[in-house]
């Protein structure tokens, strides 16, 4: 996380465009089934371990991970850290009720960051231009964004020249729990890597996404058997 928030900071500083993508299961068997989503995937300019199965995974294969970086504690570090620099942020993504919720509590949470917009994430294709001036003209350091998870990274790709923000990020649930929509996961949940059932417990229509984890276990363990298992001696 420090290695991370340390490496963003710079970017930001410099004013480099850098989109940042919370990798978890379900994006990653997106990528391995779409090769367009794997080529998104691809384009970003970090990719950090959020989910706990990705830290599982890359353990089990043997290329760990330090530590996991989820997206709603990076959002809170950048903010922390906008705090000493007077950032300003933009809000886009879920519902307009939740948007302005969370963006008055982060308000509140960081007085010296300037939240300089929010919007909902509700529009089309036919409203990205009027969306992207929005917040050219608003002059964000940071570009938090909350959309489907069909749309929030490949609107991101397609889009972050143009929208020309230092810091870009997809933050999937985060303005839920900073709204008080909902709760985030107790510690214990975390450290048995349970945040998924706990979310699952709050909104059981997600059910048809968590099927993906099994499908991800499989593939890990049957990629890690393959390269592996002893070749045939010719």
């Amino acid at each position: 996380m420090d290695d991370t928030v340390n490496y963003l900071i710079e970017a930001i500083e410099e004013r480099r465009v850098t989109h940042v993508i919370t990798a978890n299961p379900i994006m990653i068997m997106s990528a391995v089934e779409d090769p367009k989503y794997s080529a998104m995937m691809r384009r970003a300019d970090l990719i950090v371990p959020d989910g706990a199965g990705v830290v599982w995974a890359a353990k089990y294969v043997g290329q760990p991970v330090a530590e996991r970086v989820t997206g709603f504690d990076l959002l809170h570090r950048l903010l922390h850290e906008g705090e000493k620099r007077r950032w300003k942020a933009y809000l886009l993504g879920t519902s307009q009720e939740i948007i302005e919720a969370a963006a008055e509590k982060l308000q509140l949470q960081y007085p010296q960051v300037k939240i300089v917009g929010y919007r909902n994430g509700f529009f089309g294709p036919d409203q990205d231009e009027e969306v992207i001036e929005e917040i050219r003209a608003a002059a964000p350091d940071l570009l938090f964004v909350a959309r489907g998870a069909d749309t929030q990274e490949p609107w991101i790709v397609k889009y972050k020249q143009r929208l020309g923000v230092p810091l870009i990020m997809g933050v999937g649930g985060s303005f839920d729990v900073v709204s008080g929509k909902l709760k985030r996961a107790p510690n214990i949940f975390q450290k048995l890597r349970l945040e998924w059932f706990y979310r699952l417990l709050q909104e059981p229509k997600r059910y048809k996404r968590m099927l993906v984890l099994p499908k991800f276990v499989v593939k890990v363990v049957r990629d890690k058997e393959n390269v592996t298992k002893p070749r045939p001696t010719p």
